[in-house]
This record gives structure tokens, C-alpha cells and sequence, in this order.
């Protein structure tokens, strides 16, 4: 009654090969996790010296992580070089655990065959994620040389959508059926010799493979052999379509302090599970993409070429320039009233900045709290409210300062009194639209953390521009 993903291979130990003292002498490094700068550069002059034998010795104890990393802290020939030298002996789990550019690159460099060979060993969702990396001819030629029970399962996973439950998913699951006994169950899996490598608890489906509910492994050891599973089980357990997003599954585990998560399909059949270190995964990849996504860029260009990373940031770049032109004919309206009082000139920059800094700030809060669900439709007004009160009570702290400063520097009074509401009307108009402009997107479909800045900027700026030198043209001109 169970459908796991069986593993292509048994374990094997690795071929330790021969240590020296270098290797030894790094090992000190290990305890504070990651690859250390030490073991970065011994490894470098291993591959200049040629000696390929100490390349492998260095790499061999390294976790699957450390050296993914170490193989991205690498360029060019020397990346290729210590690839070719782990030929044959890379683990398949430091695939896995590569991401973009350099991953494409590595898997080109191993070709078809080998790749296929470290797939069969992955779990489903590690497998899915190595061929995501590759153009769909190579995948193809892969796919024909993975055995065909693991191919039926990656090509199942392939065929959700990218960033769904689907693709987190590994197909190896244990069910059973209501009616067996803990008894049962524990034989059963002492005599099974195809279970996942990891599982926290045990599933409970009817004959059409629909859940019924969960048993914790806690529980399941706990209770005594006559027990019937369907006496144990939790019936309030979480299902994830396979369809969902994989931000929304992040945020169930989360919820819920899920530490799996059964995934069904449309017909509301058990297909696969979802394990905490994926989703740890995703949170780790959606935090970077909204702070990536909040200065503009879509993806860390350390790895990527000169060219490739230049054409990513451009777009963000050019509608910079275009609402720097909105903000600088605000300035040209006022051009007279900077010819007659140069102090505006020096002081503007001042009020603009400020609104755009207290903006950004209020973005941040913003498009963090529609993220976790903790800022929706349902509690919007109070929160515009209190964003609302918040700049207003910076702007008297910030107008009470700057406008003494300003007129204790001019020796003007009235410009200090005029910069001071500026700032206050400037701050009042950062915090409006940092909250108002993410919920506006967020309800648009347009995900917030990718254009709120830019709008809020011009916001600030135009606004700031605006009040400050209407004021100056009224009050004092």
C-alpha cells in the first residue's frame, strides 16, 4: 500500500582518496560550517599546480553545500579543471544544491550520461531542480538514460507549473490503509526495502489513494500493536494542492509548524510530500528575490557575464532616469523663485530625500507584512491609519529640526518656518505612499516589492520639489 520513489542505486561508501597534511589542516574551519577563504585557495593552487589527486582530496569531506559553494566561488578554467577532477566521484546532492548560471555550467561540462547517473540517486524534487537547468533536448537525452520509475515521477513533476507544490514534491511517500494496525504497519516497513530516506510521519489514504490523515512518527512508535491506524491518525491535517505557489506553501509550513506536508492532485489523490528543508529553501529564495527585487535586479549578478547582468539592470536603470525628468521639470517651474532665493536650491534636496528615505522605509514594512498575510484588506484602513500617524509625528519631529537648522543657517526665520512644513507635508506624503502604493500593486496582481520603490521615489520627490518651492514662491516671494 505505499508508493515510494525507490533509490536507483544502494549506498555506496565513496573512495576516500589519500589525505595529506593541508587536507588535515582544514578541516579546523569545518565546525564554523561553510566553506572557509583557506580551503577556497588551497584548492586554487592545487589546480594550478596541476595535481588533481589533492584537487579530490581537499573537495572529498566537504558537505554537499560547501561544495557547491566552493565550486561557485571558482570561475573559468579553474572550475572546469576541479570538475574534472571529481568526475566520477561528485556527489549527486552537490547538483542539487548549485543554482543558476553555475549549474548550467557544471552539468554542460559532466554531459548527458553522468548527469543522468546523479538524477537516479536524487530525490524527486532534487532531481526536478538539476533539470530544470537544462534545455529540453538535453533533458530529454538525460531522461531516456534515468531508470523508468524515476522517470515517470520527474517527468510528473516536470509537468506542474515552475514554483508550485508540484515541483517542491518528492515522490516518495508511505500510505497505508485505515484498516491495518500499528502492528502491521511496523512489520510492513521492518520487510520494505524501498522507503524514502527521510519521513516524519506516516500517511492513511482509502483505495483511491485519497488522504484520510496523518500519523506523527511519535505517535506511530507510541502506541501498541493491536491499535488501528485509523484510531491514531490526525484527520485535520494540511493538504497542499500541487498547483499552489510555492510563497503560499511556504507560508502553510510556517502557519502551522509543519514539519511535511502532503501534496494532492486534482482529483484529491496523495501524489508526493513536501519536507521542511525545501520549504527552507523557498523562504531562503523568496527573501532574496524581494530584496533583490526592492533595488531593482532580478538575480545576483556576481556569476553572470558583464553583458547579461548590465541588459537585467537597465530596465530598473531607465525608469529612474524618467521620473528624475518628472521631478526635475517640478524644479524648472520653480526656476524663478531659485534665481531669487539661492538658499532654496541648497535646502530642497533636504525635504526630497528625507520623504524618499521614510517612503522606502514604510515599503519595506509593507510589502514584508503582505508577504506573511499579517497586512490584508481586512485590517488595510488601520494600518494606512497608523503608517499615516507614524509620518505625521516624524514630520513635527523632523520639521522642528530641520526648520531651525535651516533658519539658524540662513539667518531667515521664514525659510526655517517654510522648510519645516514642507518637510512635515513631504513625510506625511512617504508614508501615505509607501503603504498604499504596495496594497494598490498587490491588489493589480503586480507583485510589490518589484515597483513600489520607484513609484514612492517620485512621489517623494515631486511632492517634496513641489511643496517646498510653492512655499517659498507663497509665503516668501
Amino acid at each position: 500500500m505505499t508508493e515510494p520513489a525507490p533509490k536507483a542505486f544502494p549506498e555506496q561508501a565513496p573512495a576516500e582518496p589519500p589525505r595529506d597534511a593541508v587536507a588535515e589542516s582544514l578541516d579546523s574551519g569545518e565546525e564554523h560550517g561553510g566553506v572557509t577563504p583557506e580551503q577556497v585557495l588551497a584548492v586554487r593552487e592545487a589546480i594550478a599546480a596541476g595535481d588533481l589527486e589533492k584537487v579530490a582530496a581537499l573537495v572529498a569531506d566537504l558537505h554537499a553545500a560547501d561544495a557547491a559553494s566552493l565550486i561557485t566561488q571558482l570561475d573559468g578554467a579553474p572550475r572546469s579543471t576541479l570538475i574534472e577532477a571529481l568526475r566520477g566521484r561528485l556527489d549527486a546532492e552537490v547538483l542539487a544544491s548549485l543554482e543558476g548560471r553555475v549549474q548550467e555550467e557544471v552539468l554542460e561540462q559532466l554531459g548527458p550520461q553522468e548527469v543522468a547517473s546523479a538524477v537516479a540517486e536524487l530525490e524527486t524534487d532534487d532531481a526536478v531542480h538539476v533539470l530544470a537547468a537544462l534545455d529540453d533536448e538535453v533533458r530529454d537525452d538525460v531522461l531516456e538514460s534515468v531508470p523508468a520509475l524515476e522517470r515517470g515521477q520527474i517527468e510528473q513533476s516536470l509537468a506542474y507549473p515552475e514554483e508550485s507544490a508540484g515541483r517542491l514534491m518528492q515522490g516518495a511517500f508511505i500510505a497505508m490503509p485505515e484498516f491495518w494496525t500499528v502492528g502491521q504497519a511496523i512489520d510492513y516497513l521492518r520487510d520494505a526495502d524501498n522507503l524514502p530516506d527521510e519521513f516524519y510521519e506516516l500517511f492513511v489514504t482509502d483505495p483511491q489513494q485519497r488522504p484520510l490523515g496523518t500519523i506523527p512518527l511519535n505517535r506511530f512508535l507510541k502506541a501498541k500493536r493491536n491499535v488501528a491506524l485509523r484510531d491514531i491518525m490526525d484527520t485535520d491535517k494540511k493538504f497542499l494542492p500541487t498547483g499552489m505557489d510555492q510563497e503560499q506553501v511556504a507560508f502553510q509550513f510556517s502557519q502551522y509548524d509543519l514539519p511535511s506536508a502532503g501534496v494532492v492532485d486534482d482529483d484529491g489523490r496523495l501524489v508526493g510530500v513536501i519536507m521542511i528543508d525545501d520549504v527552507v529553501d523557498v523562504v531562503r529564495e523568496e527573501v532574496e528575490e524581494d530584496l533583490l527585487a526592492l533595488s531593482g535586479v532580478d538575480e545576483a549578478g556576481f556569476a553572470r557575464s558583464v553583458g547579461v547582468t548590465t541588459r537585467a539592470r537597465f530596465p530598473w536603470l531607465f525608469a529612474n532616469v524618467l521620473t528624475a525628468f518628472l521631478a526635475a521639470a517640478v524644479i524648472g517651474f520653480f526656476e524663478g523663485t531659485i534665481q531669487q532665493m539661492v538658499a532654496a536650491a541648497v535646502l530642497m534636496p533636504i525635504v526630497a530625500s528625507m520623504g524618499g528615505n521614510a517612503g522606502n522605509q514604510t515599503v519595506a514594512v509593507a510589502v514584508r507584512a503582505l508577504a506573511t498575510h499579517s497586512l490584508t484588506t481586512a485590517n488595510a484602513g488601520r494600518i494606512v491609519l497608523n503608517e499615516l500617524l507614524v509620518g505625521g509625528a516624524n514630520g513635527i519631529i523632523f520639521a522642528v529640526i530641520v526648520g531651525i537648522v535651516g533658519g539658524l543657517w540662513f539667518g531667515r526665520p521664514g525659510l526655517g518656518l517654510v522648510v519645516g512644513l514642507a518637510m512635515f507635508i513631504n513625510l506625511l506624503a512617504g508614508a501615505l505612499a509607501g503603504i498604499l502604493i504596495p496594497l494598490g500593486l498587490d491588489r493589480a496582481g503586480i507583485d510589490p516589492a518589484v515597483s513600489s520603490s520607484v513609484f514612492v521615489t517620485t512621489v517623494t520627490d515631486v511632492v517634496g520639489f513641489f511643496a517646498f518651492l510653492g512655499l517659498v514662491t507663497v509665503m516668501l516671494l
